[in-house]
């Protein structure tokens, strides 16, 4: 059977919302890991967490950012169910076109980074005698970076770009989605089955492994991509839907202000609703496409940049000799504006010429694009 490639991802329509949520998540993980500049090799050094600057705003960031990738991974769900769920099921997308499509987002600035922690991580050790933050810093654990599986199973710990973990993770469901809707079933039922096994997984405690709560975000956020499509389709489903989520997201907050549950069963309600509140009232407009997308298309550079300019940092003025200015505001300012400025800039300069470069690369023009099945 022959088929024309489908567009892909980069010409379709964005969500404002999602742009934000995406944002947002981001800089929450910035600030989780501003407390590495605390650290002389694999240790914190002195640390005292309520000093850091404007510690009163940025309480919730400083002590609960790390859940910015559970975020992510459920953003990712709603992202790849709303783009890919009917060409994937109605087989109008290859898995060699999946593939290419996620290797040329993910791949080229993961190489890069690898190698320049490689090198950073080198300078470090032979001034400290250990690794910036992340120790197993070997051949094995190099060769797991490079098939982006560091954290499947087979590592003795983090390696290298630490944050790159999440990614790991989230290639090994991106497989399982593809798979499940390709040669099982798009229902609402199937989807919601594997969302709780894998929630059932974890809360029995049958596995620790990473992928299971993975696997529950990302599927939640397909859950609610259908949810969201639904809703879109009548004004009065649209408002049921938009009331339930206000409600949702409000009731989560005052039962963890109650009870103080734990984080992952609050993100479980909260990041739905606040997914459908997002992407149904952050509306399209000159301005809000302006400041949200290039927000948004910043994000996986602000994720795998953020420890290279750390490493980069601390190397610097330790030869120079000058104390890292942890609890100064100004610093403080300078890493996260600093990090956000690179990283639009390397989605600009390098991350999308990479991309156009892989893709014209590895799949024909569209108009001359064919396969079988």
């Amino acid at each position: 059977m022959i088929r024309h490639m489908p567009p892909t991802a980069s010409n379709e329509h964005k969500l404002l919302g999602i742009e934000l949520l995406r944002f947002l998540s981001s800089v929450a993980v910035l600030i989780f890991h501003y407390q590495h500049f605390a650290f002389v090799g694999g240790t914190e050094s002195n640390f005292v967490a309520s000093q850091q600057p404007f510690y009163p705003l940025l309480r919730l960031f400083y002590n609960f950012g790390f859940y910015g990738v559970e975020i992510f991974w459920c953003i990712s769900g709603f992202i790849f169910f709303w783009k890919y769920s009917r060409l994937i099921a109605d087989e109008k997308m290859s898995g060699y076109i999946f593939f290419v499509l996620r290797l040329s987002r993910l791949y080229p600035l993961h190489f890069v980074t690898l190698i320049f922690m490689a090198l950073m991580q080198y300078v470090y050790f032979s001034t400290h005698g250990s690794y910036f933050v992340y120790q197993y810093n070997d051949v094995y654990h190099f060769l797991l970076q490079l098939g982006l599986a560091s954290n499947w199973g087979f590592q003795l710990g983090d390696s290298f770009n630490g944050p790159i973990w999440s990614i790991s993770i989230e290639v090994l469901v991106y497989a399982l989605f593809f798979l499940s809707l390709k040669y099982i079933s798009k229902s609402v039922f199937f989807i919601a089955v594997v969302a709780l096994a894998a929630a059932a997984i974890q809360l029995f405690k049958i596995s620790e492994h990473p992928v299971f709560p993975c696997v529950m975000f990302f599927y939640l956020g397909c859950l609610t991509a259908i949810l969201y499509r639904k809703a879109t389709r009548e004004s009065t489903s649209s408002k049921l839907v938009t009331i339930s989520a206000l409600l949702a997201s409000l009731g989560i907050v005052a039962v963890q202000l109650l009870f103080d549950i734990k984080a992952k069963s609050f993100l479980v309600v909260f990041t739905p609703a606040i997914i459908i509140l997002c992407v149904t009232h952050v509306h399209e407009t000159r301005v809000a496409n302006r400041i949200l997308v290039p927000a948004g298309n910043m994000t996986y550079a602000s994720y795998l940049l953020h420890v290279p300019i750390q490493i980069t940092v601390v190397t610097l003025l330790n030869y120079l000799n000058i104390e890292i200015p942890l609890y100064n505001r100004a610093f403080f300012v300078s890493f996260i504006v600093g990090t956000l400025a690179l990283s639009y800039w390397v989605f600009e300069s390098f991350e999308m010429p990479a991309q156009r470069f892989v893709r014209k690369a590895l799949l024909p023009t569209r108009g001359h694009f064919a396969r079988r099945t």
